[in-house]
């Protein structure tokens, strides 16, 4: 910090010699001073300078750029004109990835500037708000953006923005073989827009522990952001939308496969240790795989995304860095609440004098579960306010009192666990008798408690709060945010059906709105086909069995070789989703049967076709 301050005094001379000059950055942006109180340095091995200047215009904002000494700005300016040349061939294709693409800029050797994007937190930020194994957990994004995106129409532009955005960086990162990818060089957007800074690895130079790389899996997707896309705990219809876009993302770029090597072979000679010879330019090759058909390509990277989300050990590489991270960690930094946008104190919001836990309400959205209505009384004559908080905001504003006070001051937390269904109606309404009488206790404390700003924070009203004050909402039925409406038993099924040189190929991509199993579990389903008549069962074929899921996704080419197109319009195919049962015998969740005359199978047919019991389907 001394030496910072140190060099900001040499940067004021500077201007005051000078007067202005413009950011290497941008030519466009004219400064004409440094912002001292607004400067500071980053924790990372090259700590990098966070600058603020004054803008020239008066109706301007500072701008803020970070100052990089130590590291080859050559490649993160290559790494993203790469994206951004991805994102132009994107946007030509009317597909519009909703990418963040900053500026970067090299002065020097092994030095340079960066553009600082506003309003936007390090996903390590954003997790270690839920505990230091944030990382583990599958709520911190969702629960970050809905503080950010209270009202619901916001939340679900910004859940969009996230969609569109996490697949452009899965397929960018993973074509450029980025790096070193952790949770301090992925970035979130208050707007839900996802992006990835600092690309000092890249073309799979990866880092090594002994002999074990770093990054394990071929690109960062992991549960907290699958939980934002589904919108739950649980694989949802939205799901299959960012596999499709992911997929026709890739498909796109891989169009261009000469373009993106001739480019990155012009720099061969240029001096950046990660791209020096043929092998480095092999490693694109082999990520776009220009022999691959569409479909072949489409199969590949749904088994990538697959493998990235279930890679325990990008979660672990995450777990590491926050342990890492602590020990720059100030002793003064005060555990704030984080699903609160603000810290509110006894000052600002009023002396509370009474809390009553009146109800408990079933919810939905973001999760099923259970609401806790608090009513609040403040000194104030007349002000009473209704705020709502669920079990584990209760257990979370305990742990965060434990960081700053001894367990002697504050009263004891009802236990999490409980015996069978944790949701169920009955434990609920325990919880309300015990985390009444919690709350009770938390106001009637030793002042330095009963006072402190967690307490105020935690009582005041949220956005959500305001929206739900004087009303007291009719529940849902059980499956308003989960499930289709049951007009259609079984479900739908999404085939990409093709024939080519006496070949059917029938790729079998999602399936959505099964029903549950009658113990009220998700079922185990799969795909079984047959190509009728077959009276010897010859050309059955099935897919992988997808674990625990109503919407599943496969991308699976199933194919049938010889069949004459004079025998083709003969054929009915015969599709059935079962649920695999192990021992038991396999359930019927639902079959179609489609009659191949009536395709027109010139072209490739894609489309849904809704599962019943046994009839012909309709597209």
């Amino acid at each position: 910090q001394g030496i910072l301050r140190e060099g900001l005094e040499d940067v004021k001379q500077f201007f005051k010699a000078h007067g202005s000059c413009r950011l290497p950055l941008s030519p466009s942006l004219l400064v004409k001073g440094i912002v001292p109180r607004d400067c500071s340095y980053f924790n990372s091995n090259a700590v990098p300078l966070k600058l603020s200047f004054q803008n020239v215009d008066p109706l301007g904002e500072n701008i803020r750029v970070i100052f990089k000494c130590g590291d080859d700005l050559r490649q993160d300016m290559l790494t993203l004109q790469m994206i951004r040349i991805m994102n132009k061939i994107w946007v030509q294709e009317g597909l519009d990835m909703r990418m963040v693409i900053f500026r970067c800029f090299s002065t020097g050797r092994g030095r340079g500037m960066v553009e600082m994007i506003p309003n936007a937190e390090t996903l390590r930020k954003i997790q270690v708000e839920h505990g230091v194994t944030g990382s583990f957990k599958d709520r911190p994004l969702a629960d970050w953006l809905q503080k950010h995106n209270p009202e619901e129409d916001e939340y679900e532009k910004a859940v969009e923005n996230f969609i569109y955005s996490c697949a452009g960086c899965c397929v960018a990162t993973y074509v450029l073989g980025i790096c070193d990818r952790h949770n301090d060089n992925i970035m979130l957007k208050t707007t839900g827009h996802m992006f990835h800074i600092d690309f000092g690895r890249f073309l799979g130079h990866a880092q090594m522990f002994g002999n074990i790389k770093r990054d394990r899996a071929p690109f960062v997707f992991t549960s907290d952001m699958a939980y934002v896309i589904n919108g739950g705990d649980k694989p949802s219809s939205r799901f299959h939308d960012f596999v499709d876009l992911c997929c026709q993302a890739y498909n796109l770029i891989r169009k261009h496969t000469h373009l993106f090597l001739n480019l990155l072979g012009l720099m061969l000679s240029c001096g950046i240790p990660e791209l020096s010879d043929l092998e480095d330019l092999k490693y694109v090759y082999d990520a776009l795989r220009p022999q691959d058909s569409d479909a072949d390509a489409t199969t590949y990277f749904t088994r990538l995304i697959e493998s990235s989300l279930g890679s325990v050990a990008t979660k672990l590489n995450f777990f590491i860095h926050n342990l890492a991270q602590m020990k720059f960690t100030g002793s003064d930094a005060r555990p704030t609440l984080s699903f609160a946008p603000r810290t509110h104190t006894l000052k600002t919001s009023g002396r509370i004098r009474d809390v009553f836990l009146c109800r408990h309400e079933r919810v939905f959205n973001p999760s099923k579960g259970y609401t806790y209505v608090v009513k609040v009384q403040r000194e104030s004559p007349g002000e009473v306010t209704f705020v709502q908080r669920t079990f584990e905001e209760f257990q979370e504003l305990h742990n965060k009192l434990r960081l700053l006070f001894p367990s002697s001051l504050l009263p004891s937390f009802p236990s999490r666990f409980v015996i069978g269904r944790s949701r169920g109606e009955a434990v609920a309404e325990r919880r309300k008798e015990e985390l009444n009488g919690y709350i009770w206790h938390l106001i009637h404390a030793a002042p330095e408690v009963a006072e402190c700003d967690l307490v105020y924070t935690f009582f005041h009203p949220l956005p959500r709060d305001e929206k739900a004050a004087g009303t007291n909402p009719t529940p849902k039925p059980a499956d308003a945010t989960w499930a289709r409406s049951l007009g259609k038993v079984g479900g739908e099924v999404k085939l990409s059906i093709s024939y080519k040189n006496n070949k059917l190929f029938i790729m079998v991509m999602h399936i959505r709105g099964l029903p549950p199993l009658q113990d009220g579990n998700d079922p185990d389903p799969y795909v079984k086909t047959y190509l009728l008549p077959d009276p010897q069962k010859t050309t059955k074929r099935k897919t992988k069995v997808a674990r625990k899921t109503c919407n599943p996704t496969y991308n699976e080419m199933l194919v049938y070789d010889g069949i004459p197109r004079g025998d083709l319009e003969q054929r009915e195919l015969r599709l059935s989703v079962l649920s695999e049962e192990g021992f038991w015998e396999n359930i019927l969740l639902g079959e179609v049967g489609i009659r191949l005359r009536d395709l027109d199978l010139a072209q490739e047919k894609m489309g849904w076709f809704a599962l019943g019991s046994r009839g012909h389907g309709t597209l």
